[in-house]
């Protein structure tokens, strides 16, 4: 039991921006007011000093576990989880440098409307993805062309 407990607290822990209080938005409250900007801004800084944090966990788990092991099987082992492990913090470099333009967006006073509209995103959907730059609407359409095209 104690074992579900702490695989479910470490599932929590990996989500990261998940880990936040959500924004209660007050009737006639203008849309991306102070308050709303520095909740979005401690939302993805929290979101991203935990992917940061996981790459110098990746470097030291690396550098400690590295070992040349005689055994063609557990070398080929060790190989692929080291290799999974970089594509996964490849992943999370990317989604870095999204958070960095999300950041920069709220600097500049872009940050929660849509790229291709110019409509707001809304206080909801940037809770549950801080790094969207479209609408719903606007990603609707643009994933209904993906299936269409394949693009």
């Amino acid at each position: 039991m104690a074992v579900k407990k702490k695989a479910k607290a470490k599932a929590k822990e990996d989500l990261g921006y998940t880990n936040f209080t959500p924004y209660k938005e007050k009737k006639g409250e203008e849309y991306m007011n102070p308050k709303q900007v520095e909740h979005f801004r401690a939302i993805l800084e929290g979101w991203k000093k935990q992917l940061m944090d996981k790459v110098d966990e990746t470097v030291h788990h690396m550098q400690d576990d590295a070992s040349n092991f005689p055994d063609p099987n557990d070398r080929a082992s060790q190989e692929s989880e080291f290799a999974m492990e970089l594509r996964t913090r490849d992943r999370e470099r990317k989604l870095i440098k999204k958070i960095d333009e999300s950041l920069t967006n709220l600097d500049n006073d872009d940050y929660g409307y849509c790229e291709s509209c110019g409509v707001e995103i809304g206080i909801r959907r940037l809770e549950a993805r801080p790094t969207a730059t479209q609408c719903i609407d606007c990603k609707t359409l643009n994933e209904i062309r993906e299936k269409q095209f394949g693009k």
